[in-house]
This record gives C-alpha cells, sequence and structure tokens, in this order.
C-alpha cells in the first residue's frame, strides 16, 4: 500500500490505444499533461543526453527549469521482443511510478537525488511504456569521466563515502555502474538512475552485490588505463565504504 503524501498528485490521461495516468509533484508541477514525455514536444529545447545508458534520454529546458526526460527501454535480447513495453502488473508497479516514489523517498532521508518532477505510463492491454521526469542536476561529471581524466586524482574516498550513506537506508541500486555516480566542482555527490531499485534492510548480500557491479563497471570504463591500476583505485574508495559503514554513516 502506498502511504499518502499531500505533495503527490495523480491525474488520468489517454490516447487513441490505451489509458494511462501522471504522477507529479504538485510544488514543482501546478498541472500536468502528456505532452510533457514527448521530445518533439520541447523541440529545440530538448537535446539527446549520450553519456552512458541505452538511449531514450534528453535534457529539457522547461518552464519549470532544467529537467531530464527518460523513456523506459529495454536492452539486451529482450528488446529484440519490445523496445519500450513492459508487462503491466498495476499501476503501481510500473516503472516510473516506482522510481518516481523511490526517488522521494530518498529525498525525505535528506539524501542527494535528483528531485522527481512527473512520472507516467500508458497502458496498452496487458502492456504498458513509461517515462519520468526529473530535475537536472547542473555542473557534474560522472565518476566514470573523472576516473578517465584524473585517474588516482578522481573522488575514489568520496564516493565510497557516498555509496554507504545510501546502503545505510536500505537502498539495494539496480545498475551502481560508475555512470551514475556524480560529483560537481565543490566534491558534492549525488546517485542517480534508480529504475528498478528499492528499499531492503541492509544486508551484506545485496550491498557487495552493488559494489561489484560498480567495479565491474570501472574496469570496463578504463580506457587506457591498467586493470591493476583501476583496482588500487577501487580499493581507496572500498575502505572509504567500510570505515563509513562501521561507523554508522
Amino acid at each position: 500500500m502506498v502511504a499518502f503524501d499531500a505533495t503527490e498528485a495523480l491525474t488520468p490521461c489517454r490516447d487513441g490505444r490505451g489509458i494511462g495516468a501522471i504522477l507529479f509533484d504538485r510544488e514543482a508541477l501546478r498541472q500536468a499533461e502528456m505532452s510533457l514525455f514527448a521530445p518533439a514536444h520541447w523541440g529545440e529545447r530538448a537535446r539527446p543526453v549520450g553519456d552512458g545508458g541505452r538511449g531514450g534520454a534528453w535534457f529539457v529546458d522547461a518552464p519549470f527549469g532544467h529537467a531530464v526526460l527518460r523513456q523506459y527501454l529495454r536492452g539486451g535480447l529482450a528488446a529484440k521482443l519490445s523496445r519500450d513495453h513492459y508487462i503491466w502488473r498495476g499501476a503501481n508497479r510500473t516503472r516510473s511510478f516506482a522510481e518516481f516514489r523511490l526517488m522521494r523517498a530518498l529525498r525525505a532521508q535528506k539524501l542527494p537525488v535528483p528531485r522527481p518532477i512527473a512520472a507516467f505510463y500508458m497502458r496498452e492491454g496487458l502492456r504498458y511504456k513509461a517515462a519520468i521526469l526529473m530535475e537536472r542536476l547542473e555542473g557534474v561529471r560522472s565518476l566514470a569521466d573523472r576516473a578517465l581524466v584524473a585517474g588516482r586524482g578522481a573522488p575514489w574516498e568520496e564516493t565510497g563515502r557516498l555509496i554507504a550513506r545510501f546502503h545505510r537506508v536500505g537502498l539495494d541500486h539496480a545498475d551502481l555502474n560508475a555512470h551514475n555516480i556524480l560529483f560537481d566542482a565543490n566534491g558534492h555527490g549525488w546517485l542517480i538512475d534508480f529504475d528498478r531499485g528499492v528499499l531492503r534492510i541492509p544486508a551484506t548480500r545485496w550491498r557487495e552485490r552493488n559494489l561489484k557491479r560498480l567495479l565491474r563497471s570501472l574496469i570496463k570504463l578504463r580506457g587506457e588505463r591498467s586493470q591493476d591500476d583501476v583496482e588500487k583505485d577501487y580499493a581507496r574508495l572500498r575502505r572509504a565504504y567500510d570505515l563509513a559503514w562501521n561507523r554508522g554513516y
């Protein structure tokens, strides 16, 4: 059961093929329409995001501020069956609504997460497609970029402490890779992309799975750096993570 939130609003919508709904933050938007989730609606105010992921994301210059629009797309073998449709299991279990509410829950814990603005789904029989609109973080660079440019000067300890904060509240991030960890020029970090993430009781097994996923991404994105160098950097990250975890923050 989803807890009541007075700042959360829901509006139904439909097109010629199905019916859907938009969940939005009433403090960010006065009203929400389907057009918000169509890149063509924004024209020149929308431009594709090229860093990481599998496409389907745009930077949008909107009246309510700079935002990111992301459509939910499948990858791998599943994409051969359907690129942008998922099995219907109820509105609250759509990818967009689940991510929207998870981000709001993390922000309520004072964790550095972009503000979710609106989430959309459109159901067509037993399938649905979805999209989400969220705050764009300004002046940030991914850990993947920082690692390639700065190498050992990248924020390894800061990353370890950042991940420990999220793990402490029980966030099991489904895709903790180096593209989804961002830092600004002042060293302030954020996590992004909470699709399929869940809040759990903190446990060793899933925490280790998150960290191993991050190490694999760092090795894959290492460029001309040796794997040994990457593993040494990761060891710095891991020491800072363990220290923060053992201290309880």
